[in-house]
């Protein structure tokens, strides 16, 4: 028997991005975003939602434009920082020690120790209670070399970060389960 435990904004897996923008002044800046996923594949779109009341929110709707760094899990507490702390009163990079790479397709910065980049214009947006949600067209896609091999899946190798909004905590991706799209004659 299921049990209500309410409308809450939990589901799973929950990403852990790390969206770079600049402001006004050419300073980049980053900040962690957990709600997002791929939303279109034709052109291939990404959304994020956040609030209004952030720093990153002001910049996307000047610049057009985004990144979604995804951080493994030897980068956690950094991307926890970029969650907690407010690019308004501090220089998230300078902080941390990582280093703001300019993309060369958007108008946007990522992180450059991170192994994994979506540069995205952006397509749209939609106002959704306290939080708006971007639609980035997914201008390209940047990848660290050694996360490329034919025998290895690549989020094996990035080892990415998943946030769980019902206890406030970080995990690693499983194991391997099964190929998609494999099962249509299994019953």
């Amino acid at each position: 028997m299921k049990k209500s435990i309410g409308a809450k904004t939990v589901v799973y897996p929950t990403p852990v991005f790390v969206v770079g923008t600049y402001d006004l002044e050419d300073k980049p800046n980053v900040m962690a975003v957990a709600w997002g996923g791929i939303c279109c594949s034709v052109p291939p779109c990404v959304s994020i939602s956040i609030r209004e009341a952030t720093y990153t929110y002001r910049n996307i709707f000047e610049r057009k434009a985004f990144t979604i760094s995804i951080p493994s899990e030897k980068h956690v507490k950094e991307a926890d920082y970029f969650g907690i702390a407010s690019g308004r009163d501090v220089n998230k990079f300078t902080a941390t020690g990582l280093t703001p790479v300019k993309s060369e397709l958007v108008d946007a910065p990522y992180v450059g120790e991170f192994p994994f980049v979506l540069e995205c214009e952006l397509l749209q947006s939609n106002e959704i209670g306290l939080h708006t949600q971007f639609i980035g067209e997914i201008k390209d896609i940047k990848v660290d070399e050694e996360l490329i091999k034919e025998d290895e899946s690549i989020i094996n190798l990035l080892k990415p970060l998943i946030y769980s909004p019902d206890n406030m905590s970080y995990y690693g991706v499983g194991d391997f389960i099964s190929k998609a799209f494999s099962n249509r004659d299994s019953f």
